[in-house]
């Protein structure tokens, strides 16, 4: 049987958003290799300045990243969408193993195949140092963020 993770294309704004919260959820797992099962093989991502291609590329900078970015905690919005296309918004908060914590801001385009994989993501992305009494992500690390806990838009992000 052929991978596929649905919601497929095309997208309602009902199943856009379902694929952009499962898409926090995932990332926020901090697991590279759950991560990279969202990705075609063939995946290719522009991540800042980085270029990446397949997903054992992309497990080898997630995991380069969550060994950077520790306390990982990211929130995603949909922006917008069309047939196979979902444009993001996000935040994310971490600190590094000095204890400077930072909130991370940014968008992502992302392209999907007919499978519901991810086949192209582009993302842009800015560092804000910022106080610990500044963080407004407080949920428990061993799952995703809580239904009831505020979104970006809520959170005036």
């Amino acid at each position: 049987m052929a991978e596929s993770r649905p919601p497929f294309p095309p997208f309602t704004h009902e199943t856009a958003v379902q694929k952009v919260r499962g898409a926090e959820d995932g990332w926020n797992s901090c697991n590279p290799e759950k991560v990279s099962l969202a990705y075609s093989p063939d995946s290719y991502w522009r991540n800042r300045s980085e270029f990446i291609n397949g997903r054992a590329e992309i497990v080898a900078f997630l995991t380069r990243k969550w060994v950077k970015e520790l306390d990982y905690r990211l929130i995603k919005e949909l922006w917008a969408f069309t047939d196979n296309r979902i444009a993001v918004r996000f935040a994310y908060e971490w600190h590094d193993d000095s204890g400077n914590w930072f909130r991370s801001y940014g968008n992502e385009n992302w392209e999907f195949a007919p499978n519901g994989l991810m086949q192209k993501r582009f993302a842009c992305i800015n560092d804000l140092p910022i106080k610990e009494s500044e963080r407004k992500y407080h949920w428990d690390r061993s799952g995703p963020r809580p239904a009831d806990h505020k979104g970006l838009s809520d959170l005036g992000l």
